[in-house]
């Protein structure tokens, strides 16, 4: 995202000029694109300026959402921008990185040619490849380390540089007080695992700059978490990020107790990491009176990140990183319509101290067709929602099934218990699916919901809460002495 002098408009109430901001704005912009290491401070000083803007003019100018859609809108001027990163970060992961070293010399390729339509010469890098040698990806001092949750595997330990954990919150704090995503009176609730460090301390430090305020919570019993979250005085939260497991957690828990939007303040609520059902977002909209943001990230690929416009596309930022749709069998770019997994390529200066290039994340979009988008976000490029991940989607002799289509079937039955406790598989080519008679009180006829969706299944009820069916995220339940029942 470049800066743009129509952010600031007047002196702010330091006495900045500006000219003074305006200077900064283009510092910045030329940097992002030169690829050099931007200005964290001048950076930092940007969200200042913006804040001052808004709170003297009340808009930070008629084209900044246009610009914060995508500079680069033009595809040749985009393709330029992206072949030019991708040397670039190349050439310094050959010179600092041992495993992209060795990496680029077995596949013969060299750094400073590589293109977005040779690229496919360079393997992809795996997560097998990252756990098994991650010292020869360190190219800086390493700073925070944040390890994934492991939930569809063995974590994986990333690092970031001090650079890194300043960067990436000044430029989304940025991009968050323009477009009013965040507020100086906002009370951020954050119902994240602890593990997740890079997160955590990104959401402290885009709190801090955008001058709002923060409640690191985690993932408590959510009995605790909706007691906090209830009420209308200054205490209670305005914004909440979370994952949509726990989110449905809490509807339940809000429903059972009667609670609706007159109890709460909330005014968004941003989720991601797994798959969020459509039925799951309107029950949450409608019991605390917010609307449900879902958007994209991956620790190993940060700061490549996507939100998703209402046709329900997701839509990456092509300035930050190169994303790709590869085939699931072949390996080559996924034709229009087909299924691919998502291999991404954070650019530098972005990215310093533990960079991938073209890292499998395996998480599995639909290439769209080949056609101009029609959305709000159309000079973005863009795939479809995810839909899980490659390694989950189950062949059939029907065709494949993703982990969504199964999700959003389960979601949307009769008296649903969220987070919807199932195991799908394939028996004699057909779709099987196991649920926890905890997840479904009306237990009948599932099977009838799967054909209206278009799907062939047999269905099993298996009595039980079901966990050992399925794990989520809001199984990483943080316990306090008083929620586990033990005395401090």
């Amino acid at each position: 995202m470049a800066a743009h002098p129509g952010m600031v408009r007047g002196r702010d109430g330091r006495g900045r000029t500006m000219f003074d901001a305006g200077i900064r704005q283009f510092r910045m912009a030329l940097a992002m694109v030169l690829g050099r290491p931007i200005n964290v401070r001048s950076a930092e000083r940007l969200v200042d300026d913006a804040l001052a803007t808004l709170a003297e003019f009340g808009s930070p100018g008629e084209d900044v959402e246009q610009l914060l859609r995508g500079a680069a809108a033009d595809p040749q001027m985009r393709t330029d921008l992206t072949n030019k990163a991708l040397c670039r970060t190349a050439k310094r992961l050959a010179a600092k990185s041992p495993f992209y070293a060795d990496h680029f010399a077995a596949a013969r390729v060299d750094p400073a040619a590589l293109t977005v339509e040779n690229i496919t010469a360079v393997p992809v890098t795996t997560k097998a490849d990252l756990v098994e040698r991650a010292r020869d990806f360190l190219c800086s001092e390493p700073f925070l380390a944040s390890r994934t949750t492991g939930t569809t595997g063995r974590p994986t330990e990333v690092w970031y540089s001090r650079y890194e954990e300043r960067l990436w919150p000044a430029l989304v704090a940025l991009s968050q007080v323009l477009r009013g995503t965040v507020r100086t009176t906002d009370l951020v609730q954050f119902n994240i695992s602890s593990r997740a460090t890079g997160t955590a301390y990104a959401e402290m430090q885009v709190a801090r700059l955008a001058g709002a305020a923060i409640r690191m919570v985690g993932l408590v019993p959510p009995a605790e978490t909706l007691d906090l979250m209830a009420g209308t005085g200054p205490s209670a939260p305005t914004l909440m990020v979370t994952y949509p497991s726990y989110l449905g957690q809490l509807t339940r828990l809000a429903r059972e107790r009667g609670l609706g939007p007159a109890d709460f303040r909330l005014r968004r609520i941003n989720v991601g990491s797994e798959v969020l059902s459509p039925t799951l977002a309107e029950a949450a909209e409608k019991t605390f009176g917010a609307p449900v943001h879902d958007g994209y990230g991956m620790t190993e690929v940060t700061p490549v990140a996507g939100a998703i416009c209402r046709q329900r596309h997701l839509h990456i930022d092509a300035g930050i990183g190169l994303v790709e749709v590869c085939d699931l069998d072949t390996g080559a770019p996924a034709a229009p319509g087909a299924l691919g997994t998502i291999v991404a390529t954070p650019f530098f200066p972005y990215r310093e101290c533990m960079p991938l290039f073209r890292y499998d994340t395996r998480d599995l979009v639909r290439q769209l067709p080949d056609a101009p988008l029609t959305c709000e976000m159309a000079n973005v490029p863009a795939t479809s929602h995810i839909l899980g991940k490659a390694d989950h989607v189950l062949r059939t002799q029907d065709g494949p099934v993703t982990p969504r289509e199964v999700i959003e079937v389960l979601d949307a039955l009769p008296g649903a218990c969220w987070p919807m406790r199932h195991r799908a598989d394939v028996v004699d080519g057909r779709l099987h699916v196991e649920v926890a008679a905890s997840s479904v009180p009306e237990a009948s006829d599932i099977a009838r919901h799967f054909a209206e969706a278009g799907l062939d299944a047999t269905v099993d009820v298996v009595p039980g809460e079901g966990r050992e069916l399925r794990r989520y995220r809001c199984d990483l339940v943080e316990n306090s002495f008083a929620s586990a029942g033990r005395a401090a």
